[in-house]
């Protein structure tokens, strides 16, 4: 099949099987193309909440997929490739995890929304890019925080909330801490006009040099509105499908890696593909399962972060 017939497959079989596609902004471009709803961690989770189609198709990383059968229990909820984990939701292993808890009996966890259902069963609440400050501060400061997974989201926070008592599980994205600082010196160079937007979970080495530090939306919703016409991108470059969908006549400047290729691409995200998108609406799996005491215990916290993010 060529790509308008593998749309026009998916757009069938969404009706056939009453499904819904959600997807990340670090998608491929076509599987933005043919998603119901794209988004960041936080709108796809308040999304998801919301479905009322039978069938979730979540074409993102694992832990997404798992947060929005959390949320929505009563759906099924499949996912393109089992395979699509995450490096930042695999540096925390539960068991480590909950003995790093225990060293800290009287502290509030924070777990940011990329870490599996294990994780945010042992968290108190949720946070993602978007909301991580406005939840840390909701949090009386005489109380420590232990913030996981994200050591560099976690000092970020910690900068911001100018808290003392924030201790930070040592984890991070392999995307975000592998831009190279030499390369986007050069680019800045290049381009003295341009504007440097950065995800918080790049290191500060690479934070230090951004106009802008936000979530994904936050990024788009810069690049799309700004007066200025010119971005340096430091985050997953899948972000600039959406910019140019929304302001094409501007110019996106992607960051090469320490490697010097510009590829900093997830390769977890990159493993969804249209034909698995459609393989799995046909076969509707691989399915994602969740134990229901496991659920419930990951439930709460993710539920308080919504109710905080109103």
């Amino acid at each position: 099949m060529n790509k308008q017939d593998k749309f026009n497959r998916i757009h069938h079989l969404k009706k056939e099987k009453n499904a819904i596609i959600l997807a990340h902004f670090y998608q491929d471009d076509d599987i933005q193309d043919v998603a119901d709803f794209i988004g960041d961690s936080l709108a796809l989770s308040q999304k998801a909440q919301q479905v009322t189609e039978d069938v979730i198709l979540f074409a993102g990383v694992n832990f997404m997929a798992e947060t929005a059968k959390i949320l929505n229990p009563t759906k099924t909820v499949i996912v393109p490739d089992l395979a699509a984990g995450c490096s930042l939701a695999d540096s925390a292993e539960p068991s480590a995890f909950a003995q790093w808890k225990s060293n800290y009996p009287d502290s509030v966890v924070v777990s940011y929304i990329n870490t599996t259902a294990e994780i945010k069963a042992l968290s108190d609440v949720i946070c993602t890019s978007s909301n991580a400050v406005k939840i840390v501060n909701s949090i009386p400061k005489n109380i420590q925080v232990l913030f996981a997974p994200d050591r560099f989201l976690g000092s970020y926070v910690k900068q911001q909330t100018e808290r003392d008592n924030m201790i930070l599980w040592d984890g991070s994205c392999q995307v975000h801490e592998t831009f190279s600082e030499e390369k986007v010196i050069e680019l800045i160079e290049k381009h003295p006009d341009a504007i440097v937007l950065a995800h918080p979970e790049c290191p500060p080495n690479i934070l230090k040099y951004a106009n802008v530090i936000g979530s994904t939306t936050k990024i788009i919703q810069e690049a799309v509105n700004s007066l200025h016409n010119k971005f340096i991108i430091l985050t997953e470059p899948g972000v600039i499908h959406e910019m140019k969908k929304q302001n094409p006549n501007k110019t996106y400047l992607e960051v090469p890696n320490i490697d010097g290729c510009s590829c900093n691409h997830c390769p977890y995200m990159r493993l969804n593909t249209l034909d698995k998108i459609i393989n799995a609406l046909e076969t509707l799996s691989p399915v994602v399962v969740l134990d229901e005491e496991l659920r419930l215990k990951a439930l709460q916290p993710i539920l308080k972060m919504l109710e905080i993010s109103k």
